[in-house]
């Protein structure tokens, strides 16, 4: 039942080390009115918004009937440290929009790795609730080496303004054809790897930013590239990646910080850019000239008006 289901998610997060205090008993004859509960429904939504936890909203339907099934009307859902199965319930228990839902965020615990069938799944119930800013990461769970990983599907997300993604030990898949993201302002992909990442910009046609960390391509080409007729801003940080194409007619902030094994060749093509940093760290003996190896490049555009850009070049000699 519904109820068995609101109470499942409760004892699945206090499982996870967040305790409720025993079920309190309806109020009655000699323990006084219940007037908090006698609030409208909007004055006790606005009281479980503060919590900024979904699964600590839900626990209050332990204390008494009227609150039970609130939760699930809020607008800013934010679920931590809740196991997999008890988020399919808690998602299934949320009605489709309107009302809209604004946040989602989705932080799973790292105790047990789920499958990839289970994340894409999860994935799919969140596109469900068409949130304008979507959180999800699986906490602990770094990427693996396997050389065939697991795939998982990413939905579309016809109203998300937002995307974070962390740490998801998976190949991130683009949707099939016909799939979009026409509202995507936002883009942030941290720690994961991604199967093709020129075909993900594409369906991505108003994306602004795009924050690229701790990323793995893959491919025997090991091309990053960065097409995108939109794109104002781009971070690139710690990225495995021996040849980056970076094409953005109106990109104007570039941040590009990592390390090479190998050489590594970059080409950009961005006529409007205005402000860069750009820092790469070398491997000894990667790029070498005479006695000396590169150790470091660094490049930034001024900061402030009347100030000049700076390039600074580090290098040790071999002895």
């Amino acid at each position: 039942t519904i109820e068995d289901s609101e109470v499942g998610l409760c004892k699945a997060s206090m499982e996870l080390g967040t305790r409720s205090r025993r079920r309190s008993p309806e109020p009655g004859p000699g323990r006084g009115a219940d007037y908090l509960s006698a609030l409208p429904d909007d004055l006790l939504l606005l009281v479980l918004a503060r919590l900024g936890c979904a699964a600590a909203a839900a626990r209050t339907g332990l204390l008494a009937r009227r609150w039970r099934g609130l939760w699930a009307r809020l607008r800013d859902l934010a679920f931590r440290d809740v196991a997999f199965p008890s988020l399919q319930v808690a998602l299934g228990r949320v009605a489709v929009p309107p009302p809209a839902v604004s946040l989602l965020e989705i932080r799973v615990p790292g105790k047990i790795r789920p499958a990839a069938d289970a994340v894409t799944s999860l994935l799919r119930a969140a596109a469900r609730l068409a949130p304008e800013k979507l959180v999800f990461g699986l906490t602990g769970h770094l990427p693996l080496q396997d050389p065939n990983p697991a795939g998982v599907d990413l939905p579309c997300f016809h109203r998300a303004t937002s995307i974070v993604l962390e740490w998801i030990p998976f190949v991130l898949r683009a949707p099939a054809a016909g799939g979009e993201f026409p509202a995507l302002l936002k883009l942030s992909l941290t720690g994961c790897k991604v199967d093709d990442l020129g075909t993900l910009l594409s369906l991505c046609p108003r994306l602004r930013v795009l924050r690229l960390k701790s990323l793995i391509w893959l491919g025997g080409d090991d091309l990053t590239t960065v097409h995108s007729a939109s794109l104002q801003e781009l971070v690139m940080e710690s990225i495995w990646t021996h040849r980056v194409d970076i094409v953005a007619p109106i990109l104007k902030q570039l941040t590009l910080s990592s390390w090479a094994e190998a050489q590594v060749s970059i080409s950009i093509l961005a006529p409007m850019i205005q402000n860069v940093s750009w820092q790469w760290l070398y491997d000894n003996g990667t790029i070498g000239f005479g006695l000396w190896t590169l150790e470091k490049l660094r490049l930034q555009t001024a900061q402030r008006q009347g100030q000049l850009p700076s390039l600074l070049i580090h290098a040790s000699k071999l002895v």
